[in-house]
């Protein structure tokens, strides 16, 4: 993040408005849908509103934005880096390192806060392509039974597109999400004035009004209020691309006000037509503009659903990384840009995922109700995370710590609990979502930790072998072997089973254990570690980042060591391949049991993992009861 603010003006300023097109691509597509659900909440069945609740709703969606984002986010969580990268499992990786104590009920809030992003992740391309889609019905009403298809059509394309990277369109999408919040920005301006008493909207005393006049009323639109709010995560989960100055620039300099601007525009717009409730974002633009204008927003929720893919994406990867779910393909889709990847399992689960959404809900309004929930609560994880993060890195005084975040916690609290009202109404959607990803995750910790439990009582301790081969040495053979395993002091299965059929050594031989540390990237001079053993065996512990690609080959190659010397040639990569079965006795439920088991077999082979080439590689299968 040094570096950014030491860049030079031009390229701050390009960052600036290249955070546009990733960062706030989905809190910049909310006034499509939010205003118009809250007047919906608000009004019930009604076709008007209220005069007087238009100024309320608007306070909320206000005082919502700028105490939620403004403050909790801009001003503190993202100062919360883990050596520049955000994100709820940054977030997390860094808190479990501050917090030692605490660290299981840690990694529970941060499988939490994974499982409730990737349910957002799913919800936000169906809900904002619709929308946009659906605007189409107001400029052309015959296109109306033929939203859903198009919808279809439109997100088919966007994931299938996945594959060739993003880097190819990134270049447009700062300068057409730029064109997207001037055009925001204006239109509402322009509508302002037909009802300029809209501004007095951010008196919070309307807002408060609002609750007294109609309690329960106004606890139902909170619900649809936080639609405006949704795409906060964003700001944090996208630190590393950008750094945290363009971030804030952007959010105050272009998206705040031109946010706002709309917002009021659509109140004013409702009131200076009695109240009437329709869908004021498209109405306010009707006429010439309204074609071109409903264009634009189909390409801005295109380009919105792209972001939240992406990060989808990058938060699939820390999962991996950091043992949360088994090793999955990960294709690198650009030369210059780390944080362009393409993960084709999680690709067609979230495709799928979508496009069932929109064509089971039909239409924005339906599928609004199963919006919220998700986000609410991965906000909250991130509140109580960053208690930690203000306690022990920033040492705050711990009242000042909870009194801070714990304000912040409550307003999420009353989101969240009246998003709950929506569970029965399509909420159990993203719900359903977290929990699987949650149940997959904690299949996979527990297996993997009874797996390593149940090996371990057989391995034999490292040491003893290599004293015993270097007493007793079997038949040498040219070359170099390397020998991977997961505990660096006990023996490789491979190296056992090698012996055990082969009958003979390398003259060089490496026990090579490969570690994710719980920062984001790894210094080249910390990565790899030697040792050793005696003439016949080094130990080599090689680490890499929950960010980085593991590349073995490349790290030897690069490891420089008197004595040592990696040619991939001359090398041969011993791995062990576990086949799993069922065991009569297990401490794994027989759910997660099956679970784990097919889980496993789905992962990508470690030699593709680690980037080792498929022919300098030896698997020596075993069965491993779990």
């Amino acid at each position: 993040m040094a570096s950014v603010a030491a860049a030079p003006a031009s390229w701050r300023q390009s960052a600036t408005l290249a955070a546009l097109g990733v960062v706030y691509g989905d809190i910049g597509t909310s006034p499509i849908y939010a205003f118009r659900q809250a007047l919906h909440a608000s009004g019930s069945s009604l076709p008007t509103i209220a005069r007087e609740d238009v100024p309320g709703i608007l306070s909320l969606i206000v005082w919502a934005l700028f105490i939620t984002v403004s403050i909790k986010y801009v001003c503190f969580v993202l100062r919360a880096d883990n050596r520049g990268e955000g994100g709820i499992l940054s977030l997390m990786a860094l808190s479990r390192r501050m917090n030692q104590k605490y660290s299981t009920a840690i990694l529970g809030l941060g499988m939490v806060g994974v499982g409730l992003f990737f349910g957002d992740a799913m919800i936000t391309p169906a809900i904002s392509v619709l929308s946009a889609v659906e605007g189409l019905s107001i400029a052309a009403p015959g296109v109306e039974p033929w939203v859903v298809p198009i919808t279809v059509v439109i997100l088919l394309a966007l994931f299938m597109g996945q594959r060739f990277g993003t880097h190819r369109v990134a270049a447009v999408f700062a300068p057409v999400m730029f064109v997207w919040f001037l055009a925001l920005g204006l239109s509402g301006l322009v509508h302002i004035w037909d009802d300029p008493h809209v501004l007095f909207a951010v008196d919070p005393f309307h807002a408060i009004g609002f609750f007294v006049r109609a309690p329960v009323t106004g606890f139902v639109t909170l619900g649809a209020v936080f639609l405006a709010v949704t795409g906060a995560e964003a700001l944090y989960a996208d630190l590393g691309h950008f750094g945290r100055r363009p971030i804030i620039r952007a959010w105050f300099w272009i998206v705040f006000p031109c946010l706002l601007a709309n917002y009021f525009g659509q109140g004013a717009y409702v009131l200076a037509h009695d109240g009437r409730i329709d869908n004021p974002f498209f109405e306010m633009n009707a006429g010439w503009a309204l074609l071109p204008f409903t264009l634009l927003a189909t390409i801005a929720t295109i380009i919105a659903s792209q972001a939240v893919i992406t990060g989808a994406f990058s938060a699939a990867r820390q999962a991996v990384q950091l043992n949360l779910l088994p090793r999955t393909e990960i294709r690198h889709t650009s030369e210059t840009q780390e944080g362009q990847i393409y993960l084709p399992v999680a690709n067609w689960i979230i495709a799928t995922g979508v496009l069932l959404l929109v064509v089971w809900f039909g239409d924005s309004t339906r599928l609004a109700s199963a919006y919220g929930i998700s986000v609410t609560g991965a906000m909250l994880v991130t509140s109580v995370l960053m208690v930690v993060v203000a306690r022990r890195i920033w040492r705050w005084n711990l009242a000042l710590a909870l009194l801070l975040f714990g304000f912040f916690g409550l307003i999420e609290t009353a989101f969240l609990s009246a998003n709950v009202l929506k569970v029965v109404h399509g909420g159990w959607v993203s719900l359903a979502i977290a929990a699987v990803v949650i149940l997959l995750m904690v299949t996979w910790v527990r297996g993997s930790r009874t797996l390593y439990e149940k090996t371990r009582r057989t391995e034999v301790p490292m040491q003893e072998i290599v004293d015993r081969l270097n007493r007793n040495p079997p038949p040498l053979v040219p070359g170099q072997a390397v020998f991977m395993s997961s505990d660096p002091e006990s023996t490789p299965t491979a190296l056992l089973h090698s012996l055990k059929h082969y009958k003979v050594l390398h003259e060089r031989n490496l026990i090579l254990t490969v570690k994710t540390m719980p920062e984001p990237y790894v210094r080249d001079d910390q990565r790899v570690s030697m040792e050793v053993l005696n003439p016949l065996f080094r130990q080599a512990i090689i680490r890499f980042g929950y960010m980085e690609k593991p590349n073995v080959p490349l790290a030897l190659a690069r490891h420089e060591e008197e004595g040592w010397s990696f040619e991939i040639m001359e090398t041969s990569f011993f791995l062990s391949r576990r086949t799993l079965r069922r065991s009569r006795i297990s401490t794994l439920p027989r759910i997660q049991e099956k679970i784990f088991i097919a889980m496993s077999a789905f992962a990508t082979n470690a030699s593709a993992y680690y980037a080792i080439p498929a022919d300098r590689v030896v698997d020596i299968g075993t069965q491993v009861g779990i």
